[in-house]
Formats: C-alpha cells, structure tokens, sequence
C-alpha cells in the first residue's frame, strides 16, 4: 500500500520533506495545501503532487490523504494539527510541536480521544546515527552518562518576513534550533529536574541567544546553548564514566560519531543516510498507522509534552512570551 501524504505549506521545511519522500517506494506527495493556491500549484508541479488545495482546511478534508505534514511556522502547529485530526488525518507536526504545553496537551488528548496517529516530526530522531547512540547506550559502552555539552550559532540575515524574528509566528532561537538539543538531552537523561537558563530578547522580540542547564534526576548534566549571534557548526559530546561520544555536526543531521572509550583507541563510526534523510520519520509513521498505533515508540506523546514544558521553563526563565500567550 502506498501512503499517500498531504503537505501543509509550501516552504523551505515542506521541500525538504518532499524531497525526502523520493528515498520511498510505498509514500508519494499526493497533495499540498497552502495559503495561496498559486504557491499550492507550484508546490504540486515540483512534485508531481496531483492535487493542490487553497487554504488548509481543503486539504484536511481531501479523502485521499493517508497522513498530513505540516510544515507552516510554529504558531499553526496546534490549530492545523486539531483541524486535521478532527478532519480523521494522522498527523507529522514538524517541531516544534507546538508553542507551549497547553497547546500540545490539547492535541495529544485530541489524538488519544480520535484514536488517530499523531508525532512531532523531529526527524533527526530517527536517522542512523541517534540509532547507534541509543544502542550504544544501552549498551553502556560509555558506562553512564554523566555529562553533555551541546550547542551550536548561525547568523541568518534580517528579513522582517522570517519566521524566526516574527514573535507572532513564535520565532527565535530557542524554539527552532535549540529544540534539537533538549530533545537529545531528553532521550539521553530523561526529564530534567532543575532548569537554569539565561538569554537574551532582541530587538524583534525573540530569543536570539541561550544558554541553559540541566540536572537530571540520576545526576546527569546538559550544558547547552543556540545562538543568531555567532557562527558555530552544531555538535554534541556525551562523557559517561567509561568513555565519551562525539556526535560529529550538523547535531540535527549527524553522519558521523567518534566512540572513545577510555584506555583504548578511538573508533570512528560513518553513519550516512540516505537521500536528505526525512523519509526515516515517514517510514516510522507507516509503520505505526498501519499497526493501529497513535504514538511513535521513537518520538512518544509523553516525552514531546516534556520536552515543551521544559521549553516553556526555559523561556519563562529569560522572559520569552509570545502574543499569542498573552
């Protein structure tokens, strides 16, 4: 059976997960829905996509789409995410989830209520090198984790249409890129139960620089930071008591890690991935609808909503609101 996907929006992030779908030979782009039904057609002409929608709505309601991706700025996430689950669609929500725990808890209650698939699409999840770190650590070849230090800075250029500086589509750092680092913290050590933050609110009104804490119940330690003031490619090292692992950068899309345990010589791991590496998180979803399943074993309900509470701690700690909130 072939899954037939529905995109919502038509931006860089709904390319590349369109893109990505050519690495499949069971799920196609059937649809994309937009704002503009020029920008829709477009869309669906780059990828051989045969129906284009005006407006969300019209997607979510196409009786032909298996599974809906939403790829519009953050603040869209949870409404759309409703809309489509109301409409019966299974739903990928790219991260973040959505703006806040009120947010993701009404739709995670919605897709336990519905019975319907829903996951934060935090792609990086499922590529093969968080593969390996995982079983590395269940392995414990580094002993336990004690200590991570993550973090990484790109410096886009100002454009007032950006996302990222437009607080009422919930912009800023933290959000977009510094997610991916306490999305790993949270695979690694679990949820934290100290948070320590600082950061810094530009002039657009968003986060533009962070550096957080955590401490973990079982004494573990995450350090990381994001920046739009400075430039350093993201990467992450794991110290346990036994050795470390270096996750070499792009932390969002590593190919590569360095296992060091200590007293031997290190190994060095190529972990490539195929294609652009979003149609893993596809498969993933296939995979689960098709058992029935409304939750990923990789990317679960339970650990999306902590991940955006501690978010939402993090961002009360630097005096981060977005419009919407107030």
């Amino acid at each position: 059976m072939v899954l037939r996907v529905g995109i919502l929006g038509t931006g860089r992030m709904a390319h590349d997960f369109a893109t990505g779908l050519d690495a499949l030979d069971d799920a196609v782009v059937h649809a994309v829905g937009s704002r503009s039904l020029e920008s829709a057609q477009r869309f669906a002409a780059e990828f051989d996509a045969p129906e284009a929608h005006e407006g969300y709505d019209a997607l979510a309601a196409n009786p032909d789409v298996d599974l809906v991706y939403i790829a519009t700025p953050h603040s869209a996430h949870a409404h759309l995410a409703l809309m489509c689950l109301d409409r019966g669609k299974p739903v990928l929500c790219e991260k973040p989830f959505a703006i806040n725990e009120d947010e993701t808890r009404a739709v995670l209650e919605r897709s336990h209520e519905r019975r319907l698939f829903v996951a934060e699409a935090l792609w990086s999840r499922h590529l093969p090198s968080y593969t390996k770190l995982r079983e590395l650590l269940a392995e414990e070849v580094i002993g336990r984790p004690q200590l991570m230090i993550a973090g990484g800075a790109f410096m886009p250029p100002y454009d007032p249409d950006y996302y990222l500086f437009d607080a009422a589509l919930g912009g800023g750092v933290l959000l977009d890129a510094g997610v991916y680092l306490v999305s790993v913290a949270s695979m690694v050590f679990g949820s934290p139960q100290a948070i320590k933050a600082v950061g810094s609110i530009g002039e657009y009104g968003v986060d533009e620089h962070d550096a957080i804490v955590f401490e973990h119940a079982n004494g573990g330690i995450a350090m990381l930071y994001v920046s739009l003031r400075a430039q350093q490619l993201p990467d992450l090292t794991l110290f346990g008591d036994r050795g470390k692992i270096y996750l070499h950068g792009p932390v969002f899309a590593p190919a590569r890690l360095t296992l060091s345990v200590y007293g031997r010589d290190d190994v060095e791991i190529d972990l490539p991935f195929e294609g652009n590496g979003y149609h893993y998180q596809v498969a993933d979803a296939a995979r689960r609808i098709a058992a029935g399943l409304i939750e990923s074993e990789v990317m679960p309900h339970a650990e999306t909503l902590s991940i955006i509470r501690t978010m939402d701690e993090v961002r009360r700690q630097i005096g981060l609101t977005y419009p919407m909130e107030d």
